[in-house]
């Protein structure tokens, strides 16, 4: 009996092993971050390997794009953003990491994450606004991470300001 579980903890122990050491491979060679878009692009493409996350968009007709963040996390600011009116759509994928998607009050937000060991809160007071509006839709994957969309920013973001 010990010793096969001895067996397969020594597996699982060599597989997180060889992951780790290719993640910090892909890290070695995409780079701690990915240029950040211009604060008015309309649609974005961020990506954070074992860094900071740190995005405030400032688009007229913000269309979505996608969000990649492996061993990190942050915070993507999207309140001074004025959403397409067809809407949105940020991919969002997640291993290891996340952040805080901050949004306008009005915004409504659909979530269709796969969460696995992770997921998506939304902890706006008044929770999500009725149909009718322009919508934000966030798809992806949460891999032992996830997302928390807010209308303020946190204490953390008001010290850094």
């Amino acid at each position: 009996m010990f010793g096969r579980l001895f067996r397969v903890l020594s597996a699982v122990l060599f597989a997180w092993f060889v992951f780790m050491l290719g993640a910090a491979a892909y890290a070695a060679v995409k780079g701690r971050s990915a240029a950040a878009p211009e604060p008015d692009a309309d649609e974005i493409d961020l990506v954070t390997t074992f860094g900071e996350l740190e995005y405030e968009s400032t688009a007229s007709a913000f269309r979505g794009g996608r969000v990649t963040t492996w061993f990190a996390g942050g915070t993507l600011s999207l309140r001074r953003a004025q959403l397409d009116p067809a809407g949105a759509t940020l991919r969002l994928r997640t291993v290891f990491g996340g952040g805080e998607l901050v949004v306008p009050d009005d915004w409504r937000v659909e979530t269709k994450i796969l969460p696995i060991f992770g997921g998506v809160a939304d902890g706006r007071p008044d929770g999500n606004p009725p149909a009718g509006g322009p919508t934000l839709r966030l798809e992806g994957v949460a891999l032992f991470g996830g997302w928390g969309i807010s209308s303020e920013a946190s204490d953390e973001e008001l010290v850094g300001a």
